[in-house]
């Protein structure tokens, strides 16, 4: 078998790149083609995705690293240039995660105020700086999603999403603005909640018809061997994903992200991924490569 025999028609061409380049070649390839041979490889993927949207729940790692947010950045402003419609939801990162052991009625005002009025507000200036036009939202505005309290929940003003209306989002997105949405919403009687941002980003995604919900995390995705960081399983069906959690295959803080997952796409999201966060332009590998970044789930 030849070389490129080992490999899908789609990495052939980054092969020949690295072929090229033996400084033995006197054909080497220089830097700019071996860009132009990466871009072209990701033509089919651009185009299976131009002018769907794509949710994004932002947090971990890449919220703690300035590296790794830039990274996060780049890689939502370049998908929206190439014609994706990409929304990006937050929760609070390690800026509030002290206020959130207990989150009584005057902490819950701290942490409303740093999450929508400082986090929120940091990363739409850092979208707008890499020369795309951001709009900072919450559950508040124009009702886009309300709360309700958590059933038997000690975390005092900690809720879930009752309902979504995404009527404000979609003329953002068909304007191209990037919406950037933090997980506080309001309940009918008007009182502020901190909600999981996996949650809402999988109600959002599900409310908006979403091609695709993806969740950064700080784990590789989801395992086959809990113990071991090299068994990731790179894709999965609902059935499968739910037998992995019947067998305890999945547990800790991987089952409510793996939850969130199932219900999106119970409500017609097409695909949902759990990517590792701590990998660089990991969202590009995801959706613009075949090899991905994490574990995609399929309806």
């Amino acid at each position: 078998m030849s070389l490129y025999g080992k490999f899908p028609p789609c990495r052939r061409t980054c092969i020949r790149s690295v072929v090229k380049n033996s400084s033995t070649d006197p054909l080497a390839a220089t830097p700019a083609q071996t860009r132009v041979d990466i871009l072209s490889e990701s033509l089919p993927f651009i185009q299976k995705f131009r002018g769907k949207t794509i949710v994004v729940k932002y947090g971990g790692a890449a919220m703690k690293s300035a590296e790794l947010q830039a990274s996060v950045i780049n890689d939502i402003v370049l998908l929206s240039v190439v014609g994706l419609r990409p929304v990006l939801v937050h929760g609070g990162g390690p800026e509030i995660n002290q206020w959130l052991v207990l989150t009584d009625a005057s902490t819950m005002e701290i942490v409303k105020m740093v999450l929508v009025g400082k986090v929120n507000k940091d990363l739409v200036s850092l979208i707008n700086k890499a020369d795309a036009t951001a709009v900072g939202l919450s559950g508040l505005d124009g009702n886009l999603f309300t709360a309700r309290p958590q059933p038997n929940s000690q975390l005092g003003f900690v809720g879930d999403v009752a309902r979504v209306n995404p009527a404000v989002l979609r003329p953002l997105l068909d304007s191209n603005h990037i919406p950037v949405i933090a997980s506080v919403a309001a309940d009918e009687t008007g009182q502020a909640y901190n909600i999981n941002a996996d949650t809402v980003a999988g109600e959002l995604a599900a409310a908006l018809g979403a091609e695709k919900l993806i969740l950064l995390t700080d784990v590789p995705g989801i395992l086959a061997d809990r113990n071991d960081p090299t068994s990731l399983v790179k894709e999965v069906d609902i059935k499968g994903v739910k037998k992995m959690m019947e067998e305890g295959k999945i547990g800790g803080g991987m089952i409510p992200k793996v939850n969130c997952c199932v219900r999106s796409l119970a409500q017609g999201v097409r695909t949902a991924s759990i990517i590792d966060g701590r990998v660089a332009h990991s969202l590009l590998l995801e959706i613009l490569t075949d090899e991905g970044a994490g574990t995609m789930i399929t309806g």
